[in-house]
C-alpha cells in the first residue's frame, strides 16, 4: 500500500565521475535518508532510467560521454515536466547557466560540496 504523504522520494544522480556520485548520494542520505537514489553515468542512460523508474529529482552533470548533460535533461523535461533538475557543472560559462535555466532546471556550480549540494536539496524541497 503506498501512503501518499510518505516523505520517500526518488533522486537520480547523473554525472560519469563514480566519485560525484557517491559524494553527492551519502550527503543526501545524510539529511534525507528516506530518499531512494538511482544512479546514471551517462546523460544516455538517464533518459533510459527515467523511463522505467522515473524520479522526482535528479542532479546532472554536463560534461560527459555521450549527449550533454544539458541536452538529456531537456529531453527528460520534454517527457517528464514535473521533474526538478539540477545541473551540476565546473563550467560556469554564462551561456551553460542560461541555457538550464531555458530549460527548466536549476544551475548549480561545481566542485560538489556540502553546499553546492544543499542548494540542490533546497531547489527540490521548495515548494512551487
Amino acid at each position: 500500500m503506498t501512503n501518499t504523504t510518505s516523505a520517500t522520494k526518488k533522486l537520480l544522480i547523473v554525472d560519469d565521475s563514480k566519485v560525484s556520485r557517491m559524494v553527492i548520494k551519502a550527503r543526501i542520505l545524510d539529511v534525507h535518508p528516506e530518499w531512494q537514489i538511482i544512479e546514471a553515468a551517462s546523460g544516455n542512460e538517464a533518459i533510459e532510467l527515467v523511463d522505467v523508474d522515473t524520479p522526482e529529482y535528479c542532479t546532472m552533470d554536463i560534461n560527459m560521454p555521450g549527449i550533454l548533460g544539458t541536452d538529456a535533461a531537456e529531453q527528460i523535461l520534454a517527457k517528464h515536466p514535473q521533474i526538478r533538475i539540477v545541473i551540476f557543472s565546473a563550467n560556469i560559462q554564462e551561456t551553460f547557466q542560461n541555457r538550464a535555466s531555458t530549460i527548466g532546471a536549476t544551475f548549480v556550480a561545481k566542485p560538489v560540496t556540502e553546499r553546492s549540494i544543499a542548494e540542490a536539496i533546497a531547489h527540490f524541497t521548495r515548494l512551487p
